[in-house]
């Protein structure tokens, strides 16, 4: 095999839980039936911004507890919380019996991590004594290895580990990881998940730049004017392949094109340069994508930008659409977000359309799909790309 190209992993087992709900049937449910779970702010009493936000409100009511307590987060409690579905602890339980604790990996993908706690901790302070209270731990809360600590501890494994943080791709590089730790054999299968939670720091950040809309996102819209900010998690047991229908990390793509701080290469540089990889790593040529979930945050310089770069190299003829209408930019979870909505997509041979959008920007001339469509789909793209242009590009399909 040339070396450049890579060995398919096969996904044996997927969950996901947003806004829209926990597992994934209910997330495809809304998906199906067009209902979106943004709303207007009033995170941890926020409702100085106008904005919309995909929040999980059963996290408030989820504390972690007994051996667990002292990881207790907001996003800790909803990576415990995102395990629980679509049997996926059974089915690590199986991987960790057919190869040993120490043999499956764990990769996750988190962007906030724990801040939320910090602020919490900080609103807490004594004025007395200017000191942060006592139950604040830094270690196991707000640190961004904390919820791969938390994790690895409670699904029993021992093997590699990492935490992932490359802002809004974070949890789209652990495929990645996981693959290169395979292949290298540091592993012999592998969790990969993101995790990443709603803080006021991200969302008055996102604001201070400009770049939250005050309405639920439209991506591709000629008046989009910002993202929808959500929260969510999400883990895949990758695997070597075996004789077996389960659908294929068939290839990724990254690239740093290091053009700006919070603003993409408005040729879209970077996010072709991944999507380039993918497909060589796939050994698949444009023609044989029927699909691409688009970053398409509903920023007009990110949607603009990934247009430009999927018509260079598909044309403006291949079908495309932005999620993030249905449960907003859940940042570093995206990956791992559309990652599974991909996988859906394949699943059940339907084409989610953007929702939210009205009338498509005419300078956009990728093909944005609106509305549903069922159709053969067998290879998506999913795009994922991160502040400073940390970007990375999946491939999943049919064996």
């Amino acid at each position: 095999m040339n070396s450049g190209q890579m060995t398919p992993l096969q996904i044996t087992s997927y969950t996901l839980t947003t806004a829209l709900g926990a597992g994934t049937e209910a997330n495809w449910q809304s998906l199906m039936s067009r209902q979106s779970a943004l709303e207007p702010c009033s995170f941890d009493g926020i409702t100085d911004m106008p904005a919309h936000v995909g929040q999980i409100k059963s996290l408030d009511d989820a504390a972690l507890k007994n051996q667990w307590s002292r990881y207790d987060c907001r996003n800790n409690r909803l990576a415990w919380l995102a395990l629980q579905p679509d049997c996926f602890i059974d089915n690590v339980n199986q991987a960790i019996k057919k190869y040993g604790s120490h043999r499956v990996g764990l990769f996750i993908g988190t962007s906030t991590s724990g801040i939320h706690k910090t602020e919490q901790a900080y609103a807490s302070v004594d004025p007395s004594t200017d000191r942060l209270p006592d139950w604040y731990d830094y270690e196991m809360t707000h640190n961004v290895y904390s919820v791969v600590n938390f994790v690895s501890r409670y699904l029993g494994l021992t093997g590699i580990a990492a935490s992932i943080s490359t802002a809004c791709s974070s949890s789209a590089k652990v495929f990645a990881s996981a693959q290169r730790a395979i292949i290298n054999g540091l592993c012999d299968a592998a969790i990969v998940g993101g995790v990443d939670t709603l803080c006021a720091t991200t969302l008055y950040g996102f604001n201070s730049l400009q770049l939250v809309a005050p309405q639920a996102c439209q991506p591709s819209d000629k008046n989009r004017c910002g993202i929808s900010i959500g929260e969510a998690g999400g883990f895949a047991l990758l695997e070597p392949p075996q004789e077996s229908d389960s659908p294929r990390l068939l290839g990724y793509g990254e690239s740093s094109d290091a053009y700006h701080m919070s603003s993409p290469h408005p040729e879209g540089r970077g996010a072709l340069q991944a999507m380039k990889s993918a497909l060589y790593k796939a050994r698949l040529t444009p023609q044989e994508i029927q699909y691409i979930n688009l970053h398409g945050t509903g920023t007009v310089a990110n949607d603009a930008a990934e247009a430009k770069a999927i018509c260079k190299l598909f044309g403006s003829t291949l079908p495309c659409s932005s999620t993030k209408g249905w449960m907003g930019h859940t940042l570093g979870a995206a990956g791992m977000v559309e990652a599974a909505i991909s996988l859906l997509c394949i699943q059940y041979q339907m084409i989610p359309g953007t929702l939210n959008t009205k009338e498509i920007d005419p300078d956009i001339k990728a093909c944005i799909v609106l509305d549903n469509q069922f159709r053969q789909v067998e290879n998506v793209i999913s795009n994922s790309f991160g502040f400073g242009g940390s970007n990375c590009s999946l491939i999943f399909g049919t064996p």
